[in-house]
């Protein structure tokens, strides 16, 4: 094909894909009005989250048994 023709199919395929656009844009509106709106729901209430309390007694060692740390490799082993 030729420069000329192949900007003519392109200019074809995008006057296509605009109509296309087109299509969808008033499908989603036709179906937007046939859906019934959504009752109006109550604001949030500004709620606080609740508090938790973090114990100052240090954790129990056997929760780290066996654990690597991450991003530094394993522990008898240098880190690369």
């Amino acid at each position: 094909m030729s420069q000329p023709e192949d900007l003519t199919a392109v200019h074809r395929r995008i006057d296509e894909l605009v109509q296309r656009v087109a299509d969808l844009e008033r499908t989603v509106d036709r179906l937007n009005e046939a859906v019934p709106a959504a009752p109006s729901r109550p604001a949030p209430r500004d709620r606080r989250p609740d508090v938790v309390t973090i114990p100052d007694a240090p954790y129990n060692a056997a929760l780290w048994t066996d654990s690597d740390d991450e991003g530094l490799g394993l522990r008898d082993r240098r880190a690369p």
